[in-house]
């Protein structure tokens, strides 16, 4: 498929240099100027025979142009060509020209223009994760599939990542909000991204754009389109290339690492052919290749309070020890140990003290370690439509790869706690086959549109994994663990084995009596030395690999019945099976561990004094079930699953110009594996070595929602206004988790009893793993996660050249109270989740306002004209951690774009200036615990007394950017 891409784009380039260049070239029409949205249903209008979804909406868009309400553009979001007011789903459509004047190049730039959508990275670029309504999935661990689902011409995107690419010349974006399935090939359980490139033309067409901005970006973007063959076949070629220095400094740039971090310097390629045979039949074979090789993505130290519990509280009762602060009271303490004993092993970064400075952009990278990743995605599709007369036939076969680098400094200080080295054993990758097919029409003198479908996928992920332990990890953690005993630093020598001085070690032994010697003995083994060993230093794994394969076939059928002028009837019905393999080989060599776990066996499998900081020893000796007895495994799984979705949609215009609806629909995401070693065992799997009988409890099952709206839509010349009231019941919602040493996976579900607070408490056996709060499987089949809201969306446009929009989304998005991890087993949920009962999602603000001005005056009578324009975004509070510590809160703020320029007549040539985060708004995409740098928030010690001193990263929005284009269109 990469051929593909290379072999098309080779075809458009040469087209470029022939004769025919030297024709007269007409202006396009702009498909939309500014964004829409839309909640809609009634009469479908006949897609034009043969004719591709770009075609048919340029056409249509300008028609209501003319006719004064440019807003109400035309989408195919229903796989029929109709206008926004007149779809059955609650759906914003954007334009090429909305997008661009917002300054958007990849889907992120949506978050300006849709108030219900948020799209935030993390760690990685392929990370990415999209939320609609405040529902969606953390893209860290990829054998989760996105609640939001990312199309692009009609091919899915194994996951939300891969659409933060280049996207070249489109047509337009169409979110669509709530659960998908009877009309897209792939189901999605919150929402689906929708985009549509620009096709090839008959007639000459050209763009061409060339950027400068701080940062020392440059952007340098072109496109051409024209006949091959008069009106049979037709190219198009579309190119972007982008080079940016990095919004983070690298203060310990030494031993090949880089200088700066988050940069840009990707190029993306995309040549088409449009073949039309006859009227009734047309091929679209699109190939595109999108290279990237850039460092990302670094974070800053974003909280470092130690808390404690400043009065004393009862002690833990067996079975479980749970235990209360019954006053709540927590104190701030001046030192952290944790960035104390960072410090002393030479940390740049945390600084000294409780008080990080993130916004500073500084980071530190262990020399020698980097973030460069190189990523690859390319492919090719096939489209024929084909007019049957009666029918319209459709067929889209598509072949993708996709494969991101994952090397980097994953503990995000110059401490050599754990790294990815970058040496091609840290990537994932997919390769997805498929096929999708349509047959549609109408019967009855068009009182029905139906449609009937089928969909085909092959998707093979790969991952592989070589996480280490760095070469100062065994001295930090010995050091910590001491720590743990007493802060006071007379205890700890980090020259000296286990981190202990002369007093620490008679301290320790002391504190532990009889099993002294065992505690010593192994904080020795950590750290290594003479006559000890390398210790946990620099051992991991190398080239460990995960693979799962998935193979889904679906059959679906969506149908609308005109049962008068005036009211419509819709209903859409899916079948889609599901199944999934998973494997896993193992090439770990951490010698230590199983070391660990046979000597402090005596203490971990039963409970004494000594249990907890035994336990404490082996998890971190062996975090993430990190031994070399999982080589000699063989980890073999696979489940199937199968079911039913669907839709069903009443709409009644009460006048023209209204349109009110009611709609109810079920959605589906298919479950997984949780393609992290860390789970294999369980709770305490980390203890004792693991076998081949612990890979069925990587599994996690299916998300289910099912979707109540009612909205109405009033549609007038040079306004639009549109309301929609929904509710979602999300069983088994998939929740990824990042603890600060391993990924939790679970199904977030509630009991339809009362577990009586056990699920936020802390009750653990630490011998059995055993935890409070579970519930009877007959007891545990009930919605754990409620999205409930208003969106509300406008745009005026009072006079030709003046455009305002407005949206503004209310969503309660919220966990239930009484939770449980699994519908089918009833498992507690997980210790780490005790804030979730009862609380707002991560990522889910309740207040969303967007805006937008466009102004184009004419200037004189020679077909100049300016452009001034404006967006913003307005969010309240939320939390960007799935487990809500309180450290990782982002504050409400605004982010403010904006553009001013000169355009030629025709757009013939622009030139424009344009600020991003006008007012350089510091906040967080994603804050997180930094791995294995302390435990406990202070939200820990507020609910059950002890220490909280977990250190926490964030990864940062982007800080202001300017600079100026100039761009020409023919």
């Amino acid at each position: 498929m990469r051929m593909t891409a290379y072999l098309l784009s080779a075809v458009a380039t040469a087209a470029i240099v022939t004769p025919a260049f030297a024709q007269q070239a007409t202006s396009t029409v702009e498909a939309q100027a500014s964004p829409s949205q839309g909640t809609a249903n009634a009469s479908v209008a006949g897609q034009t025979n043969a004719a591709t979804d770009a075609d048919t909406t340029r056409a249509a868009s300008a028609n209501a142009g003319i006719q004064g309400n440019a807003s109400d553009i035309v989408i195919t979001a229903t796989r029929r060509s109709e206008r926004l007011s007149n779809v059955p789903i609650a759906v914003s459509a954007v334009g090429q020209e909305a997008l661009q004047n917002s300054g958007g190049s990849d889907i992120r730039s949506l978050n300006q223009l849709a108030p219900s959508l948020l799209i935030s990275s993390t760690g990685n670029e392929s990370n990415a994760s999209a939320r609609i309504r405040g529902i969606g999935t953390v893209g860290d661990n990829p054998g989760l599939e996105s609640s939001v689902a990312v199309f692009i011409d009609g091919v899915y995107r194994s996951r939300t990542g891969v659409g933060l690419n280049e996207l070249g010349e489109i047509d337009r974006v169409e979110v669509l909000r709530g659960p998908q399935g009877t009309l897209f090939g792939r189901n999605a359980s919150a929402g689906l991204i929708n985009i549509i490139t620009r096709s090839p033309e008959f007639d000459w067409h050209g763009n061409a754009e060339a950027t400068y901005g701080n940062y020392d970006q440059k952007r340098l973007a072109g496109g051409i389109t024209g006949p091959l063959i008069a009106d049979t076949l037709a190219f198009r070629v579309d190119g972007v290339y982008v080079n940016r220095n990095g919004f983070y400094k690298n203060v310990t740039a030494a031993n090949g690492s880089e200088s700066r971090v988050n940069d840009r310097d990707r190029y993306f390629v995309r040549g088409q052919l449009l073949f039309k045979p006859t009227d009734t039949l047309s091929f679209r074979l699109i190939g595109d290749y999108s290279h990237r090789k850039e460092s990302c993505c670094g974070a800053v130290y974003y909280n470092q309070v130690e808390t404690t519990d400043p009065t004393p509280n009862a002690a833990g009762v067996a079975p479980f020890f749970a235990t209360v602060n019954t006053d709540g009271a927590v104190t701030n303490n001046t030192t952290n140990r944790i960035v104390d004993i960072l410090r002393r092993q030479g940390a740049v970064f945390p600084l000294a003290g409780n008080t990080p400075d993130p916004f500073s952009r500084d980071v530190a990278i262990t020399p020698g370690q980097t973030f460069r990743n190189t990523t690859k995605d390319y492919g090719g599709s096939l489209q024929a439509d084909w007019d049957l007369g009666g029918a319209t036939l459709t067929s889209i076969t598509a072949y993708r790869q996709y494969k991101s680098g994952n090397a980097g400094d994953v503990d995000y200080t110059n401490v050599d706690l754990t790294h990815r080295a970058a040496d091609g054993n840290a990537y994932r990758q997919f390769k997805t086959f498929t096929q999708e097919a349509r047959l549609q029409g109408s019967l009855f003198n068009d009182k029905l549109d139906w449609l009937v479908g089928g969909f085909y996928s092959n998707e093979k992920l790969k991952l592989v994994d070589n996480v280490v332990f760095g070469a100062q990890y065994g001295q930090f953690a010995a050091c910590r663990l001491v720590a743990t005993v007493s802060p006071n630093a007379v205890l700890q020598n980090q020259n000296n084995p286990g981190c202990m001085s002369a007093a620490g070690r008679a301290t320790i032994a002391g504190a532990f009596g009889p099993a002294g010697g065992l505690i010593t003995s192994a904080l020795d083994r950590l750290t290594g030395g003479v006559g000890l060993g390398g210790g946990v230093n620099n051992v991991g794994d190398s080239g460990s690999i995960y693979r799962q394969k998935s193979e889904n076939y679906a059959f679906f059928t969506h149908n609308i019945l005109h049962l008068t002028d005036t009211l419509s009837l819709t209903g859409g019905l899916r079948y889609t099976h599901e199944t999934k393999k998973f494997n896993a080989k193992f090439n770990n060599n951490n010698t230590v561990c199983p070391i660990q776990q046979a000597a402090l066996a005596p203490l971990t499998q039963s409970q004494s004094g000594a249990t907890a900081f035994a336990q404490g020893i082996v998890t971190l000796t062996c975090t993430g079930n990190s031994s070399p007895a999982l080589n000699a495994l063989s980890l073999n799984d696979s489940f199937g699953d199968g079911e039913f979705t669907g839709t069903a949609v009443l709409s009644w215009k009460p006048f023209t110009k209204l349109l009110t609806y009611a709609s109810f629909a079920k959605g589906y995401k298919a479950g997984g594996y949780n393609l992290d070693r860390s789970d294999l065992g369980g709770v305490n799997g980390v203890l004792t070595p693991r076998t081949n009988a612990d890979a069925p409890g990587l599994r996690f099952n299916a998300e289910k929602v099912n979707n109540y709206e009612l909205g109405a839509k009033f549609n007038t010349r040079g306004f639009t206004f549109n309301v929609a009231a929904f509710r979602e019941e999300f069983t088994d919602f998939q929740l990824n988790t990042f603890n600060g040493s391993i990924f939790v996976v679970q199904n977030i579900e509630a009991c339809k009893d009362s577990l009586g607070g056990l699920d936020s408490d802390n009750g653990f056996n630490p011998v059995t793993g055993a935890q409070t709060g579970g519930c009877p499987t007959n007891r545990s089949k009930k919605p754990g996660v409620i999205s409930q809201g208003v969106e509300l969306e406008a745009t005026m446009s009072p006079i030709k050249q003046v455009t305002f929009t407005a949206g503004y989304t209310y969503a309660d998005t919220h966990f239930r109270k009484n939770l449980i991890g699994s519908s089918t087993t009833g498992e507690p949920l997980d210790r780490a989740l005790f804030l979730l009962p009862g609380s707002q999602l991560s990522n889910a603000p309740k207040n969303v306002v967007t805006t937008s001005f466009a102004w184009t005056p004419d200037l004189g009578s020679n077909g100049m004209s300016g452009l001034i324009y404006v967006d913003s975004r307005l969010s309240s509070d939320y939390n960007t951690g799935s487990d809500l510590a309180p450290e990782k809160k982002q504050d409400g703020f605004a982010v403010v774009n904006a553009r001013v320029g000169l355009r030629g007549k025709d757009q013939a040539w622009a030139l424009e200036f344009w600020a991003q985060n006008v007012f350089n708004k510091n906040y967080i995409q994603v804050a997180f615990n930094t791995p294995f740098q302390g435990a406990g928030s202070s939200a820990n010690v507020a609910a059950y007394g002890g220490t909280g001193n977990a250190l926490y990263s964030a990864f940062l929005a982007e800080p202001r950017t300017y600079g100026l284009t100039l761009r020409s269109r023919f």
